[in-house]
């Protein structure tokens, strides 16, 4: 891979056609997360890539870093990485048995080309956002929640004009709506110089606002591992989505399929859920991930969802039509009615099927007289 901080020259990537950063209408964007879940093994990761095919997700997401360029020397694990790998390795240790190799991350490109699904992969430094965008070509990055305040990734994953995902994971507001303020700088302002201002005022701008239209969306996310159900807070998305006038989703971190399922009720755009082969296997994500057969229930739960949310008007839906006549009621008479006998409340009530005179008229008809012979069961025709 390049090297760490190499400039990134957006200059002549800045007018070429990117595609959106999710899937129009109204399909949700499913990211199933292998993260470094292929353990460092090549064959371990072609096998994700496969599960996440066969599931039927939109992407199937990995993770580029270096190891060495990501931490410092006896950097700890974070409590859920210390109770799921060796307790004496630091997390520097750790990471350097899960990078993928450059020659590997464009073997997995191809083969996701080949098998029909996005690969994409969350950059953990600038160098990586230059690997991924320049050298792999990838139309979007996914940006990781601890990512969100690393002003100078955020600028080049600006610059490279790519679409964006951010998670916001541990994240305020503020701390949100700065850094899309990098990314607007970075979308509009090739080759200036950064500064506070600068990104304060590419967001606050015109051509900023657009730029982040196009290009960015913001996931929502509780960045622990399993993530507590009471912690999830998926009203946050509405409050994201009302802040910044950009689509949203979730990242999920939460055991099991639910969660996510209910995302997509609510409205998000893009679903991404940790996947993993089996969640015995030895490493630091695999306990919290979804296994193949999980998966594909959280994708197939989804799709049923998106289907569930249909239209927003209130009115009988086709199926329902036929199902009128035989459930509601209407007005018959509950004794034998002369004509000439006023209707009262012993001889006039409700009855299936419901092609009568509607029981919302019932106190109408107490004030009226009956015009007609009606014998017990008869429906009301006055």
């Amino acid at each position: 891979m390049p090297n760490q901080g190499a400039d990134i020259d957006a200059s002549s990537i800045q007018g070429t056609h990117v595609p959106p950063p999710v899937a129009g209408g109204d399909d949700t964007y499913i990211v199933a997360e292998a993260g470094v879940n292929h353990n460092g093994s090549l064959e371990q990761a072609r096998q994700l890539v496969d599960v996440a095919v066969e599931a039927g997700a939109d992407a199937v997401k990995f993770q580029t870093f270096r190891a060495d360029a990501l931490t410092v020397e006896g950097t700890e694990k974070a409590a859920y990485q210390q109770s799921t790998t060796d307790e004496t390795q630091s997390q520097r240790e750790m990471l350097r048995e899960l990078e993928i190799s450059p020659e590997d991350h464009n073997h997995l490109l191809q083969y996701c080309q080949r098998m029909g699904i996005h690969f994409l992969s969350s950059p953990f430094g600038t160098e990586s956002v230059r690997f991924l965008a320049n050298d792999l070509g990838l139309a979007r990055l996914k940006i990781p929640s601890g990512e969100i305040t690393n002003a100078p990734l955020l600028l080049a994953a600006g610059r490279t004009g790519r679409s964006v995902i951010l998670s916001t994971g541990m994240s305020t507001l503020g701390e949100v709506e700065e850094a899309l303020g990098v990314l607007a700088f970075g979308y509009t302002s090739p080759g200036e110089v950064p500064s506070s201002s600068g990104f304060q005022a590419a967001y606050a701008s015109t051509d900023g606002q657009k730029w982040l239209r196009r290009r960015v969306v913001l996931l929502h996310c509780t960045s622990e591992y399993p993530a507590p159900v009471r912690e999830v807070n998926l009203r946050a998305m509405d409050t994201l989505r009302s802040a910044f006038n950009l689509p949203v989703g979730l990242s999920d971190h939460t055991q099991g399929t639910a969660i996510p399922m209910a995302a997509v009720g609510r409205g998000a755009s893009v679903v991404e859920k940790h996947f993993t082969l089996d969640q015995t296997l030895p490493g630091p994500d695999h306990s919290a991930s979804l296994e193949p057969d999980q998966l594909t229930a959280m994708i197939e739960g989804i799709r049923q969802v998106e289907r569930a949310r249909g239209s927003p008007r209130k009115c009988p839906t086709e199926s329902e039509t036929k199902n009128v006549d035989v459930v509601r009621k209407s007005l018959v008479a509950a004794q034998p009615i002369a004509a000439g006998d006023p209707f009262t409340e012993d001889n006039l009530t409700a009855k299936r099927p419901g092609h009568g005179r509607s029981p919302m008229r019932y106190w109408e008809y107490l004030s009226r007289t009956a015009s007609e012979n009606y014998d017990t069961n008869d429906l009301i025709k006055e």
